[in-house]
């Protein structure tokens, strides 16, 4: 899978790149490896989400200069057996209001 990089709309800063072992494509959304994820900028909420196919997962959110931004992208921690494999990875819509990704195959 190429690399990836999600910069934000808003003054184009680089919220962060993923590529090889650290990016996996799932139902057309990006999930990055943990490590990737600078938790000074980002906070797992208590809001949840229980899908049907992957189980619950934790909206999170991120603290920017301007203020928080709500539900930038979400983590599984514990989801279903079909879907370990994404266990703690945070997920990113390949399309959002508050940034882009570049390099979308």
């Amino acid at each position: 899978m190429p690399a990836i990089t999600i910069r934000m709309k808003n003054d184009n800063s680089i919220l962060l790149q993923a590529g090889g072992g650290q990016l996996q494509l799932i139902e057309n959304n990006y999930y990055v490896h943990p490590d990737l994820i600078d938790m000074n900028l980002f906070k797992i909420s208590d809001r949840i989400y229980n899908c049907p196919v992957k189980g619950v997962c934790l909206w999170v959110d991120l603290n920017t200069e301007l203020g928080w931004i709500n539900d930038i992208c979400w983590v599984y921690p514990e989801p279903k057996k079909a879907y370990q494999h994404i266990a703690g990875w945070f997920g990113f819509y390949p399309s959002h209001r508050q940034y882009d990704i570049i390099g979308q195959p």
